[in-house]
């Protein structure tokens, strides 16, 4: 699965000089995996809900290469390097055209949102988070 997520740089993204704030860099790639991630359910999420099923951060590995700037529209790519029976890896690039700005690795776990314990990802979701764009 791939996917691209397109921004605007908005003055509450960014520091005192105008560039963005490398925190910012995290919320950009939350809201791009939400995205990739309704495209995947046909634009709802309420599938992984209705199966108990969630997805959380286990880690995150970040690479700022350039800076971001006020006002910058920004693209942020999401592929899935893996899926698991218990987790996930998506790898994600923050580009300003084709400069990259960052680069992520994030693993997320699933768990029950009843229970709040790992679980196995369903099947169906793990074919549907494999599938070749």
């Amino acid at each position: 699965m791939k996917y691209n997520y397109s921004l605007r740089v908005y003055f509450s993204d960014t520091d005192a000089g105008g560039i963005v704030y490398h925190a910012r860099y995290l919320d950009f790639a939350e809201h791009a995996r939400t995205e990739a991630l309704r495209s995947v359910f046909k634009g709802s999420q309420s599938q992984l809900l209705s199966a108990d099923c969630a997805f959380v951060v286990k880690s995150i590995n970040i690479s700022y290469e350039k800076p971001g700037y006020l006002d910058d529209l920004l693209t942020v790519e999401t592929y899935v390097k893996e899926a698991k029976r218990f987790s996930a890896v998506f790898n994600q690039i923050v580009k300003r055209d084709d400069e990259v700005l960052a680069t992520l690795e994030v693993k997320v776990a699933a768990i029950s949102l009843e229970k709040k314990r790992p679980i196995m990802i369903p099947e169906e979701i793990i074919k549907a988070l494999s599938i070749e764009d």
